[in-house]
């Protein structure tokens, strides 16, 4: 197992802490897979109703949860890629709301997100372990603020982690 230690502080945004603080290992990788392992766990276990339920109004769907967690791990990956690479250019924020609605998740079927979403995160995993340090801690600009690979790669399982707690203590007990 490969060990690989969180980003420093200052080396991202503060609302990263949110979510880098939910990982607690250095095995990244295999964090990352066994994540993935139990959303695919939970979301799989639930009826079609449930994933289409709204635990308030104006909340996402699990199906929304879902295909946010696969769209903002995109993005991450895209900047992870650009800061490796030694973009100097700021890359746009986005805003994840919009995102949702054109996602359009509550008309897609479980199965191929679930198939969608593994092969993403294999791809993530072989993308991250294609950096070297320096390229896990270069730096770059999105969305105005200072981050690097490394905080990246622990924020996009801090992210999953944080989505699939809002799921089950939000959702499971409706």
């Amino acid at each position: 197992m490969t060990a690989l230690a969180k980003p420093i502080t200052g080396a991202y945004p503060m609302y990263f802490d949110n979510y880098i603080s939910l990982v607690k290992g250095e095995h990244i990788y295999e964090e990352l897979y066994q994540s993935y392992m139990d959303t695919m766990d939970l979301v799989t276990s639930l009826d079609l109703e449930t994933l289409h339920l709204r635990y308030a109004e104006g909340k996402w769907t699990i199906l929304d949860i879902l295909q946010h967690i696969m769209d903002a791990e995109r993005i991450f990956c895209y900047r992870a890629l650009c800061f490796a690479r030694m973009e100097n250019v700021a890359l746009p924020g986005f805003d994840e709301n919009e995102y949702v609605v054109a996602g359009k998740a509550t008309v897609r079927n479980i199965n191929d997100m679930v198939r969608e979403f593994s092969l993403l995160r294999a791809s993530t995993i072989e993308l991250f372990k294609s950096f070297t340090v320096e390229m896990l801690d270069s730096t770059g600009n999105a969305n105005g603020k200072e981050v690097t690979p490394r905080a990246i790669l622990f924020a996009i399982l801090g992210h999953e982690i944080h989505h699939r707690n809002i799921i089950q203590q939000r959702y499971m007990n409706v």
